[in-house]
This record gives C-alpha cells, sequence and structure tokens, in this order.
C-alpha cells in the first residue's frame, strides 16, 4: 500500500470520527418533542402516582455516571415546583423497561403530562433550565382530551 493513501485513509477516518463525535456531542441534554400518544402506567414503571401537572421520569443504571448528577438537578425541580412528580427507574434489572421506552444510554429522562403521555424526552446530562422551560411549556398547553 502506497503511505499517501494510507496517510490520506488515516485522515479521512479522523475526520469522520470527530465529525460523528461532535454530533453525538450536540444531541445531548436536548429536548426531542414526542407524541407517542401511549399513556404510562405508574405502575409499570415501580411508583404509585403521577404527579398533577407533570412526571419527570429518570431512566439510569447502577454504573451511570452521569446519572446522580441528573437525580440531583430532577429532585431540586419537583422541590420547587407544585404538581410535578420525579420517578427514578433504575433499568439495570429491568431491561424490559429499557427495551419497551427504548432506552439506548443512560441517564434518559422522560416528561409525561398530567395524563401520562411522553410529551418529552432528554437523552444524556441534561440543564436545569432546559427541563423547566419544557415543563413551563407543557404546564400553559390546554388540557388535551
Amino acid at each position: 500500500m502506497d503511505v499517501t493513501l494510507a496517510l490520506l485513509a488515516v485522515v479521512a477516518l479522523v475526520v469522520l470520527t470527530t465529525s460523528a463525535g461532535l454530533v453525538f456531542r450536540h444531541r445531548q441534554g436536548r429536548a426531542r418533542s414526542v407524541d407517542s400518544g401511549e399513556v404510562v402506567d405508574p405502575a409499570v414503571l415501580g411508583a404509585d402516582r403521577l404527579g398533577a401537572e407533570a412526571t419527570l421520569v429518570q431512566f439510569s443504571t447502577e454504573i451511570c455516571s452521569r446519572c446522580p448528577g441528573v437525580r440531583r438537578v430532577l429532585s431540586e425541580i419537583t422541590a420547587s415546583r407544585d404538581g410535578v412528580h420525579y420517578i427514578d427507574v433504575d433499568l439495570t434489572h429491568r431491561p424490559d423497561l429499557a427495551q419497551h421506552f427504548r432506552v439506548l444510554q443512560t441517564p434518559t429522562t422522560l416528561v409525561l403530562d398530567r395524563r401520562g403521555t411522553i410529551r418529552t424526552r432528554f437523552g444524556g446530562a441534561i440543564e436545569r433550565t432546559v427541563v423547566e422551560s419544557e415543563l413551563t411549556r407543557l404546564q400553559k398547553e390546554p388540557t388535551r382530551a
């Protein structure tokens, strides 16, 4: 193999992987609107209830390094907002839930409306302001029939 050709292949591979990494990093913590129509039963998540206004569901695992930080942020948000409930679901021994909710990474956070419909999805670490703006947007919407 020609040295020039090998060098060009290595440079192309580095550019490709760097680009893919930047795209992946850019998508972390971004809100993605979801309108699945599925109403989540809190018992499936191991909870007794949903929030009167909204519910924050965090999917985590025992080995997730970013999950404690997200747990802290979501707990603070829940404590500061009336009608918002927080549920933490450990997927370590529940691969059925990971498959059902299409969780490909932890932490993954879902925002459910007052009926339990999944409205927003976050992959990776989150920022408090982004979650709060999603909750505000959701709470301002008229009640869906």
